[in-house]
């Protein structure tokens, strides 16, 4: 096995991943642990990496990451770079930690049409891990906890938005009344006829504060088992998410029609069916993106010497 360049680290708030990557990007290794943000006692983040990293620690290559431990919680804070945000942008906004364990991708930060502020950590490196500069106009969609939609063209981040349906989804079922009559789906079941009758609904109109609320009279109906609510919550949810992006999409001056899915194997199944439902075509996006979009921002840094 070849010799790794850099240590590429997605570093999230709950879990964090190090990849070793070789001089040309090939991903040799990887290994994740529950050492996110929210888990680090006392911001100490060093003995964290320490313990991410292993037996991979006294490597003599360059170390970099993305994510939240950039964020203001995070081991040092890294900036947010404006829209349009070019990979070299990214790359001349990284910042070190204190004593250069650590080199940090900033973030990206642009205004929707109401003027209102949106944000990511992370996601931009996977964007950037899941496009070609060479092409002109991509439209992705990265799902999760707060899922992102980004514009990108020629390899620049145009424009993105935020969708909170993953966070949505937990607090539905774990702190309010609509979870008092799910029961927990079998382990490893794939999303079933509650998944598919939730996703007809919110691929529809109607308002989401409205029909979250029928996940609870239809268990009372008995038309709706108590292992299916969690699913019809999940259908439903994401269903408006692709709705609603996809007008978003348009008002940019894109048809919605070609998505590019970028995530964890679960999510992106259950995008793609509600994806294909409304008539877009899906391509995926290897779930490495994040570890190949912080070779290419190490390269254009000059962190570390390579070939595409």
């Amino acid at each position: 096995m070849p010799d790794a360049a850099l240590l590429a680290i997605d570093w999230g708030t709950t879990s964090a991943r190090a990849y070793r990557v070789a001089a040309n990007g090939d991903i040799l290794d990887s290994r994740s642990a529950p050492l996110g943000i929210s888990q680090v006692a006392q911001a100490r983040f060093a003995e964290a990496l320490a313990s991410l990293l292993g037996d991979w620690r006294d490597a003599p290559v360059p170390r970099i990451a993305c994510g939240m431990i950039g964020s203001r919680q995070g081991w040092i804070e890294a900036p947010y770079n404006d829209c349009p945000a070019p990979l070299a942008d990214l790359a001349a906004g990284v910042v070190h930690t204190p004593d250069r364990e650590l080199a940090i991708v900033p973030g990206v930060r642009a205004r929707d049409a109401n003027g209102m502020p949106v944000v990511m950590r992370g996601e931009e490196t996977q964007i950037l891990g899941g496009v070609d500069d060479r092409e002109e106009r991509v439209l992705l969609a990265l799902p999760g906890t707060h899922s992102k939609w980004a514009l990108v063209e020629s390899g620049r981040i145009v424009q993105f938005v935020t969708f909170m349906t993953g966070e949505v989804w937990h607090v539905l079922i774990t702190h309010t009344i609509l979870g008092r009559l799910a029961a927990a789906p079998p382990a490893g079941a794939a999303p079933g006829a509650g998944f598919e009758r939730g996703l007809t609904r919110g691929l529809g109109a109607g308002s989401i504060l409205h029909d979250a609320f029928s996940a609870r009279s239809l268990a009372l109906m008995n038309e709706l088992a108590p292992e299916e609510v969690s699913d019809w919550l999940s259908g439903l949810l994401i269903g408006r998410e692709v709705r609603s992006a996809r007008v978003w999409a348009h008002r940019h001056g894109y048809d919605g029609a070609r998505v590019r899915l970028i995530g964890d194997e679960a999510l992106v199944a259950r995008y793609t069916d509600a994806m294909t439902r409304d008539g877009i075509s899906v391509i995926p996006v290897a779930s490495n993106a994040a570890a190949r979009g912080l070779w290419r921002i190490a390269r254009s840094a000059g962190l570390v010497a390579g070939r595409h």
